[in-house]
């Protein structure tokens, strides 16, 4: 079954076709590490970056983080190869693999299918997928993507370079914000009327964090592509954020830390979700049916956000500590046992 409670704060890209980057990458602070065979590597380098995958799946510690591969689209002839020489490889070192530009379920299937005979024909263990929704098919069939397949589907990725290609948006930058997109206020009595920007992206990525919570699936935000603008990185993360976003891509080293940061429970939201706990625990104890604090009625919906707060800083209190990341080997020596 795919795994639900991995930390996806800061999700690295890292080119299958560099090496110094490949090297660096375990150590990089990132939750999530994806090696990507697809944007980053020119259709001469394909087949040496899968080789250089395999070097460093093979022979550097992932421990310290998630690993996952972008795979070529589904439309090359790239894609196949991608899984079946690298999955066989090193599927054992692999927690996910990332599709792009996925259409339908059918694209999931596939990749799904071929999966399962790998890992049964390799005796590894299940491997998770996460999708990238970057294209207007696919968000026009993001429910149906996000329930196709349970036993593997672990999260949703919101592309939104490809995405405005594919839907024809005027675009600034990668996942930034255009001043062409905005409303004007009424005049006021002087006659003078305010321009207020506004965020282009934000019916996508609503839709798709819907479709994600709805199914089970974690969403997070794709890339912003100026990696000399922290504040304007900040700005996009603090919205996936806000919309319900549980982690967003670092396209550089450099952007990391700052999606760590934003993705982070403050001190602040970790105190108040354990008083909300302790709350609820009180009242139980004392027999009564509602919990409130500071003169405020807490729903069962205040009570699942403390839980998910207090779990994650958990998670990252453990990941800091060097005791959150299972080795895949151990995973796989786990399943093997299990058969």
């Amino acid at each position: 079954m795919a795994v639900k409670n991995r930390l996806h704060r800061s999700e690295l890209a890292v080119p299958g076709s560099n090496k110094r980057m490949l090297e660096k990458a375990p150590q990089s602070g990132a939750d999530v590490v994806f090696l990507d065979l697809e944007d980053a590597v020119a259709p001469d380098d394909k087949e040496q970056a899968r080789r250089n995958i395999i070097e460093a799946l093979t022979n550097y510690d992932w421990s310290r983080c998630s690993v996952s591969i972008r795979i070529n689209g589904l439309d090359t002839h790239y894609a196949y190869r991608d899984l079946v020489d690298i999955v066989e490889a090193c599927g054992h070192r692999l927690d996910t693999v990332l599709i792009p530009k996925v259409g339908t379920a059918a694209d999931v299937q596939f990749v799904a299918t071929l999966l399962s005979q790998i890992e049964q024909a390799k005796g590894f263990p299940p491997i998770n997928i996460h999708v990238l929704i970057e294209t207007a098919l696919g968000m026009a069939n993001v429910e149906e993507i996000a329930r196709c397949c349970p036993e593997r589907m672990e999260a949703m990725v919101f592309g939104v370079a490809d995405y405005a290609a594919s839907v024809r948006a005027r675009t600034t930058q990668i996942g930034g914000a255009n001043p062409d997109y905005g409303v004007l206020t009424d005049p006021d009595p002087n006659g003078r009327r305010d321009f207020h920007w506004g965020d282009q992206w934000h019916f996508g990525l609503s839709r798709m964090v819907a479709a994600c919570r709805a199914y089970g699936l974690r969403p997070i935000d794709g890339p912003f592509g100026d990696i000399n603008d922290p504040e304007g990185y900040l700005c996009a993360a603090r919205r996936a954020a806000a919309l319900g976003c549980e982690g967003k891509w670092a396209i550089h080293p450099s952007q990391i830390p700052l999606a760590n940061q934003v993705f982070t429970p403050t001190e602040q939201e970790l105190a108040r979700a354990q008083r909300i706990l302790a709350a609820m625990e009180e009242a139980a104890q004392a027999g009564k049916g509602a919990v409130s604090l500071d003169g405020r009625l807490i729903d069962a919906a205040s009570i699942r956000m403390a839980e998910n707060i207090v779990n994650q800083s958990r998670q990252i209190a453990a990941r800091t500590e060097g005791r959150e990341a299972v080795p895949r080997s151990t995973q796989v020596h786990e399943f093997v046992k299990s058969q």
